[in-house]
């Protein structure tokens, strides 16, 4: 079993017409009592992660993250002090979450190579070792598969040490492997297939698979990882059944798959809070993130469970 955390809750966000919609966003979003705000790394997005979460920072108490950086975006060494500057601008606000890039249409756009899966994660995995580097030692100096790196002074560094908590999700072995070794902060995700994402995949039984292979990679750090998961869906009602089965409808899964997946919520606020501390109890997962669209309606249970 793992270890039971105390709750805290973060909100994924990305959109912004203007600094004071931004600003008025992330108010909203600390009254709401919710801890973090975390912000994609997408070309189709309004506004720029490092930019808007420094803008944040300024102007609110939350704590900020990337969810997440994509690897193959930025050179390892680059990334590094831009996550160095956001931790001490932000006085040890920074979570560091670094993913290793999938959508082909991205690359496509930019002129990227969008290779094998496999090439892109032992190059993920390289990246998280290289800014592990970079943040531990004063020269940094790295001979890798696909990173050289000679003489870089590594003069920025971060409020928290050793680094800003690192955060890494997947929901295949590899990348939960690499994440168990390397990262914090390890999110449970649901797989994709050629139709986009297998919900299947996010069910307690199939996490429980996805716990043990991060158990097996953590070895003796696995005492001291928090996991997360991202909740899309989240629907207050007093028939739960009845909305699950449309949800699932829509979704491709059975009702009772749509109310044990990790990234749906459907109930009364108390019937959500008590999934969320079954879910805790069983999978370890603490730490919640939600969509911009449903922080409204999720506030009651963030009440209910925050710092618990």
């Amino acid at each position: 079993m793992a270890i039971q955390r105390p709750f805290r809750f973060s909100v994924v966000t990305s959109t912004a017409k203007s600094r004071q919609e931004w600003v008025t966003k992330a108010k909203r979003i600390e009254e709401l009592g919710y801890t973090t705000l975390l912000t994609p790394d997408h070309l189709d997005l309004g506004i720029d992660p490092i930019v808007s979460l420094m803008t944040v920072a300024e102007t609110t108490s939350l704590r900020i993250g990337s969810h997440v950086f994509c690897n193959d975006f930025r050179h390892p060494v680059l990334l590094a002090r831009q996550v160095a500057n956001l931790d001490l601008f932000s006085e040890g606000r920074f979570q560091f979450g670094l993913g290793c890039g999938y959508l082909a249409e991205e690359y496509a756009q930019i002129g990227l190579q969008l290779d094998a899966a496999g090439v892109r994660l032992e190059r993920f995995a390289e990246a998280l070792q290289l800014i592990k580097t970079y943040f531990r030692d004063e020269e940094l100096n790295f001979s890798g598969r696909y990173y050289q790196v000679k003489g870089v002074k590594t003069n920025i560094k971060s409020v928290q040490k050793p680094h800003p908590p690192i955060y890494a999700g997947g929901g295949g072995k590899r990348a939960l492997t690499i994440a168990a070794q390397e990262a914090d902060i390890i999110g449970f995700v649901a797989r994709n297939n050629a139709h986009g994402l297998d919900w299947t995949t996010a069910l307690s039984s199939t996490t429980h698979e996805k716990l043990a292979w991060v158990r097996q990679a953590a070895g003796e750090r696995f005492s001291q990882l928090e996991f997360s998961a991202t909740v899309f869906v989240v629907i207050v009602t007093d028939h739960p059944e009845q909305v699950a089965q449309q949800v699932g409808k829509r979704m491709g899964i059975t009702a009772e798959q749509a109310l044990d997946c990790l990234h749906i919520l459907i109930g009364s606020v108390d019937q959500m809070a008590e999934t969320l501390q079954k879910r805790r109890e069983l999978l370890g997962i603490s730490s919640i993130e939600v969509v911009e669209s449903h922080i409204e309606t999720f506030a009651p249970v963030v009440a209910l469970l925050s710092g618990k």
